[in-house]
C-alpha cells in the first residue's frame, strides 16, 4: 500500500463531507431502492459521484466497489480495490440525524490497509492504516478493555438476541446499545466508547471494511460470526456477519453464538 493511500481517503472524506452537508437531510430528494435494498437519497449520488471520480484518477490500478454504483467483475482482477459507502446511514441522513457516515477503505488482496470513518455533523474523523495504529481527529485509539460480558456494552440491533442464533437458545447477557450507522458502531468499539458490537445479519463489505481495519489497529479483533477473519473484494461482497470487541469479549461472545444458525434476514 502507497504512504499516500491514507491521506488520499482523508482527503476524499473530507471533501465527501462538504458535499453532504450542502443538503438538508429531510428535504434532501430520496428514492427506495429495488428489491428493498434502502433508501437512497441525492446527497448518496452527489458523494459518491465525486468519490468515483477522484479516486480512480488518482489511483487508476485500483478496482472500484461502492454502494451506489453497480458493480463490475473488473474489481476482481486487481490488487488493491476501493470499497466506499458515500453514506452509511442514509436513513438517519433522510430523517436529518448527525449518526450517519462516509465510510472509505482501500483492500488490497483481501485485507484492508487502509480506512477513513467520518462523521461531518459530529467532527468525528476515524482513520486507520495497516501496522500504523488508529485514531481519532489525529489521537490515537485503543479498544475497551473489559473483560466481563455482563458488566460490558455491546452495539447491536435487537433482532440479535433472538434466542435461535445462541446456544441452548440462550443469548448472553450484557448491557445491549445502539447506533442507526455500522461503520459508526465499529468506529466507537475501536475508539472503546463501547465493549463490542456484533451484528448476525449477512453484512455488505461497504459498511464494514473501514470499521474492520479500524478496530484491528486499534488492538481489537474482528470476525465473521463464525469467528473467521473477514476477506474483502468478494464476487458477491456480502459477509457472514461481524463480531467485533477486545479479546476477552470477543472470545466470549463468539463461544456463546450457535454456528448452525442462519443469519438475520436483512
Amino acid at each position: 500500500m502507497p504512504a499516500t493511500d491514507l491521506p488520499l481517503l482523508i482527503d476524499a472524506a473530507l471533501e465527501a463531507g462538504k458535499i453532504a452537508t450542502r443538503y438538508s437531510g429531510t428535504t434532501a430528494q430520496r428514492w427506495d431502492k429495488p428489491d428493498g435494498a434502502g433508501p437512497v437519497t441525492e446527497a448518496d449520488l452527489a458523494v459518491n459521484a465525486m468519490l468515483e471520480q477522484r479516486l480512480p484518477v488518482a489511483r487508476p490500478g485500483y478496482g472500484w466497489l461502492s454502494e451506489e454504483t453497480e458493480d463490475s467483475k473488473d474489481r476482481l482482477t486487481k490488487d488493491r480495490v476501493f470499497i466506499v459507502d458515500p453514506i452509511d446511514g442514509t436513513r438517519s441522513f433522510a430523517e436529518g440525524s448527525r449518526t450517519w457516515a462516509h465510510s472509505l477503505a482501500i483492500a488490497e488482496q483481501g485485507e484492508v490497509a487502509a480506512a477513513v470513518i467520518y462523521l461531518p455533523l459530529r467532527n468525528l474523523l476515524y482513520a486507520a492504516a495497516k501496522g500504523q495504529g488508529a485514531t481519532l481527529n489525529g489521537t490515537p485509539i485503543r479498544v475497551s478493555q473489559v473483560s466481563d460480558l455482563e458488566a460490558a456494552e455491546i452495539l447491536a440491533a435487537k433482532p440479535n438476541l433472538d434466542t435461535r442464533h445462541w446456544r441452548q437458545g440462550q443469548p448472553p447477557t450484557f448491557q445491549r446499545k445502539y447506533r442507526p450507522s455500522l461503520a459508526y458502531r465499529m468506529a466507537l468499539v475501536g475508539q472503546g466508547r463501547f465493549d463490542g458490537m456484533l451484528t448476525l445479519r449477512p453484512s455488505w463489505e461497504w459498511d464494514i471494511a473501514a470499521g474492520d481495519l479500524i478496530i484491528r489497529e486499534a488492538g481489537g479483533i474482528c470476525s465473521n460470526r463464525l469467528g473467521q477473519p473477514l476477506k474483502f473484494n468478494n464476487a458477491h461482497p456480502r459477509l457472514n456477519g461481524v463480531v467485533a470487541a477486545g479479546r476477552v469479549i470477543h472470545e466470549t461472545l463468539s463461544a456463546r453464538l450457535d454456528p448452525d444458525s442462519t443469519g438475520i434476514n436483512p
